[in-house]
C-alpha cells in the first residue's frame, strides 16, 4: 500500500461493547495534549496492524461532541465480510495500546438548514450522533431515524436515552412490529423547504431513502450521503484499456483483473490510497484526457458528468486511453 498522511499518535484510553458486534474506542493524545478539532460528520483515517498481516488503512466516523478536544470516539462493527481491519480492530486492539491515525477530515459536513432529518442504518449511527450532538447543542430544529436489525445490535441506545434529544430520535427494528418499522414513502412524502436530509448506513438504506426522496421531488443538493462500503459492480465486461502519465509520457496497460492504482504501485507510481472501495476520496486523481468508468461512490452526480477526476483504486474507462494528470 502507498504511504499516507498518518501524523498523529493517539492512545486508545477505553474499549467498550456497545451492542452486539459493535466496540467503541476512546483515542487520546498520550502525553494529555489537545487534539484537533473537527466538526460533526468527520473521520479519521487509523493503522490497523495485527499479527501476520499486512497494515490496513481504515476509515472510522467520528461520534462524540464535536466540541471535545480531549478525546476521538469510533464505532467500529465486526463484518463477517471483512478485508482484516474490523476483525483486527475488535481483536488486536486493547486498551493501552497506541495507534497511528490521521487528522480528521471531512467529506460528510453539516451545512446550514432551517430543518435536519438524520437518517442513520446501523453502524452508519456514528456520523449521524454526531451531527445529532452538535444540531441539539446549537438548538437548532432536527429529527433523528436510527433503523437496526434489533434493539441487540443499537449502539448507543443508553447514550442517546440520557441525552437532550432523547425525544427527537425514533428507533426503528428490523424484527420489531410492523407498525414501527420506518416508513420512508410517509416520511418523505413531500419535500419540506428549507429542509437536508443526512443519511448513512449500508448501500442498499443508503439507495432507499435517496431512491425514495428523488421520486418525491426532493432537490438532489438537499441530499447528503456517506457509504461505509463500496459498490457491488459487475466486472466480467472488463477489458483492458492504457493509462498515461502527463509528466512523463509512461504508459501502462491496465489489466482487466487489476486496478489503475494496482498497476501504477507496481511501476513506482505512487498514489495515496485508503479504502480501495471508492468510498473515502483519498486517491482522487484528476484526468485530462478520456472517459472515465466511474465506479466510486465518493463523487456526486455532476462530478462524474465533468468527467475531470476519477479514483483509481476502483474506476476504470471508457475509453482506451486515459491521461492522468501525475
Amino acid at each position: 500500500m502507498s504511504s499516507h498522511p498518518l501524523s498523529l499518535i493517539v492512545e486508545v484510553t477505553g474499549k467498550r461493547q456497545e451492542a452486539e458486534d459493535i466496540v467503541t474506542f476512546e483515542l487520546a493524545d498520550p502525553h494529555g495534549r489537545p487534539l484537533p478539532a473537527f466538526g460533526a460528520g468527520a473521520h479519521i483515517d487509523v493503522r490497523v496492524s495485527s499479527p501476520g498481516q499486512d497494515d490496513l488503512i481504515r476509515q472510522y466516523s467520528l461520534c462524540n461532541h464535536p466540541e471535545e478536544r480531549d478525546r476521538y470516539l469510533i464505532g467500529v462493527l465486526r463484518d463477517p465480510a471483512s478485508r482484516g481491519g474490523s476483525e483486527a480492530m475488535h481483536e488486536a486492539i486493547q486498551e493501552g495500546d497506541l495507534l497511528q491515525i490521521s487528522a480528521p477530515k471531512n467529506h460528510f459536513p453539516l451545512k446550514p438548514a432551517g430543518r435536519t432529518l438524520l437518517l442513520a442504518g446501523g453502524i452508519g449511527v456514528t456520523p449521524i450522533l454526531c451531527m445529532a450532538e452538535r444540531l441539539a447543542h446549537t438548538g437548532a430544529d432536527f429529527a433523528m431515524h436510527y433503523c437496526t436489525r434489533s434493539p441487540e445490535r443499537t449502539a448507543f441506545r443508553e447514550r442517546i436515552a440520557a441525552s437532550g434529544f432523547a425525544e427527537r430520535v425514533r428507533f426503528h427494528f428490523d424484527d420489531g412490529a410492523p407498525e414501527q418499522k420506518l416508513d420512508l414513502q410517509r416520511l418523505l412524502a413531500t419535500p419540506e423547504p428549507d429542509t437536508r436530509i443526512y443519511v448513512c448506513g449500508p448501500g442498499g438504506f443508503i439507495d432507499a431513502v435517496l431512491s425514495t426522496a428523488k421520486a418525491n421531488g426532493w432537490p438532489a443538493e438537499r441530499l447528503h450521503t456517506e457509504y461505509f462500503a463500496g459498490a457491488v459492480t459487475d466486472t466480467s465486461d472488463d477489458d483492458s484499456f492504457e493509462v498515461r502519465i502527463a509528466s512523463s509520457g509512461a504508459r501502462y496497460t491496465v489489466p482487466a483483473d487489476k486496478t489503475v492504482h494496482q498497476v501504477l504501485a507496481e511501476n513506482g507510481v505512487d498514489i495515496m490510497v485508503s479504502c480501495e472501495q471508492g468510498v473515502c476520496g483519498t486517491c482522487l486523481t484528476r484526468v485530462l484526457e478520456g472517459e472515465p468508468d466511474h465506479r466510486d461512490l465518493f463523487l456526486e452526480e455532476h462530478e462524474h458528468a465533468a468527467n475531470d477526476q476519477f479514483t483509481p483504486c476502483c474506476s476504470r474507462a471508457k475509453s482506451p486511453v486515459l491521461v492522468l494528470d501525475l
